[in-house]
């Protein structure tokens, strides 16, 4: 199957446009705004590129799982942008898909690159599929900090709701701190467990760097025992401006009283203060 650079096609196709019609604008933005039209009669415009088949159409020719997942792993192969019209025809073919950018995500092979298996989970997530959540709590088990694949499952396990909840629990035990760290984003936003709860707590006190963060998910929780670990980090001396900001939030939203405290000397507080006189 070809790789034709869609984005090229129509930014030739628009570029003639423009020399043929550019007379009937009153400036460039009336010309730019015009943009969508202008698409959409590139895909209803037959192509001689395309054998003489529309771009709109040309995908929905195939109906091929396999044909159409390989084809979008080609595109990314060779370094030419993926057509949306491809991702479409493949969302629109559903369920046989949804299982052939399964294999592609469980295929360990150095064949699929990032990109493909970047493009699988946003297709995927994209159709509402729960079918890669067990493998997306698998990658945050032993992930790094930074890892941009297992963010992106991340974000996926999300989306799902509450089913995943349970399965996180059960794995959440054997997971590394990036993981647990990674895990709990999704728990806080349902409060009651007993373990995530402890989670959150430990997290907060040993990442003293990153208080704020853990302090959101404190509050999230919305459990007052939460309230003596906070209270103790708030009048830290050597608390800064901002992570106070959040302690305080979430102890109020725990129904606690924060501790005034004065941060003239804070380099936080006198920026912010350096920009709300500005503004002023």
């Amino acid at each position: 199957m070809k790789c034709i650079n869609f984005d090229d096609q129509f930014a030739d196709f628009a570029s003639q446009w423009m020399k043929d019609h550019g007379k009937e604008y009153r400036n460039y933005d009336a010309m730019e705004a015009d943009m969508p039209r202008v698409y959409m009669m590139f895909l209803n415009t037959p192509a001689k590129w395309l054998d003489g088949v529309t771009p709109g159409a040309y995908f929905t020719q195939f109906e091929d799982a396999k044909d159409l997942v390989d084809w979008m792993v080609e595109y990314t192969r060779r370094e030419i942008p993926v057509p949306d019209l491809l991702l479409e025809q493949i969302q629109a073919v559903g369920k046989p898909c949804e299982k052939r950018l399964l294999a592609l995500l469980k295929d360990e092979s150095p064949e699929i690159n990032e990109e493909a298996r970047m493009t699988a989970i946003g297709l995927l997530r994209d159709m509402e599929s729960t079918l890669p959540k067990m493998l997306y709590i698998s990658w945050q088990l032993n992930r790094a900090d930074a890892d941009d694949l297992a963010d992106n499952a991340l974000d996926s396990l999300r989306d799902m709701g509450k089913a995943v909840v349970q399965p996180i629990l059960q794995e959440l035990p054997h997971a590394n701190r990036a993981g647990q760290e990674a895990f709990l984003d999704i728990l806080v936003n349902y409060p009651g467990n007993e373990q995530v709860f402890a989670l959150a707590v430990r997290l907060f006190k040993e990442n003293p760097m990153r208080r704020a963060l853990f302090a959101s998910y404190l509050a999230k929780l919305g459990d007052d025992r939460a309230l003596p670990v906070l209270m103790e980090a708030a009048m830290d001396e050597k608390c800064k401006y901002m992570d106070f900001i959040e302690l305080r939030n979430a102890i109020e939203m725990l129904g606690g009283e924060a501790p005034k405290k004065e941060f003239y000397e804070d380099d936080e507080y006198a920026a912010l203060r350096a920009m709300e006189d500005g503004d002023n």
